[in-house]
C-alpha cells in the first residue's frame, strides 16, 4: 500500500534510513564482535542481546525501505482544496458537541494527533475525504455515528 508524503517527510525518511545503514548497522556488527570476544556464545547473554538488537534494526531498515519504496510524493501547491483530499487542512464542526476543530489530512507515516495531523486511512481520515464545504460527513466511531459538517478547506 502506497502511503502520501510531503518532500520533506520522504527527505526524513531517506535520511533515517541512511543512518541505520551507514552508522547504526555497523555499531551494532561492533557490538557482536565484542560480545563474540568475551568467551563462550552459549552463556553470553550480551551476545544474545547484541544478535536480537541487530535483527530488530535489520528489520526496521527493511520495513523503512519498503515504505520508501512504495511513498508517493504530493506537492501541496497541486492541491484542490474544493474538497477534502491528502494534505489539505480541513476545519470541522462536530454537530453533537458543537466543538470545532482543524485536522490536515495526511499519510499514516505522517500522522500525529497532537499537530493536528490525521491519516487519510483513519475512521475520521476516511470519513472527511472527498467531502465539500457545508457536506456532513458520518464516521463510525466506538460510540456510534459521529456526524461532522465540512466549514473550510485550505491548504
Amino acid at each position: 500500500m502506497s502511503d502520501y508524503v510531503t518532500q520533506e517527510t520522504f527527505d526524513k525518511m531517506r535520511e533515517e534510513l541512511h543512518r541505520m545503514k551507514s552508522v547504526d548497522r555497523p555499531a551494532s556488527s561492533r557490538a557482536i564482535a565484542e560480545a563474540r570476544e568475551k568467551g563462550d556464545l552459549k552463556e553470553n547473554a550480551e551476545y544474545d542481546a547484541a544478535k536480537e538488537a541487530q535483527g530488530m534494526l535489520e528489520a526496521k531498515i527493511k520495513q523503512l525501505e519498503g515504505v520508501i519504496s512504495n511513498a508517493k510524493i504530493v506537492d501541496p501547491g497541486t492541491l484542490d482544496t474544493s474538497k477534502v483530499t491528502i494534505l489539505t487542512k480541513v476545519t470541522i464542526t462536530n454537530l453533537a458537541t458543537k466543538k470545532t476543530i482543524v485536522y490536515q489530512i495526511v499519510g499514516e507515516k505522517e500522522a500525529d494527533l497532537k499537530l493536528g495531523k490525521i491519516s487519510a486511512s483513519s475512521p475520521i481520515g476516511k470519513g472527511l475525504l472527498g467531502k465539500v464545504v457545508g457536506e456532513i460527513a458520518e464516521v463510525q466511531a466506538p460510540n456510534g455515528i459521529v456526524k461532522f459538517k465540512i466549514e473550510h478547506i485550505t491548504i
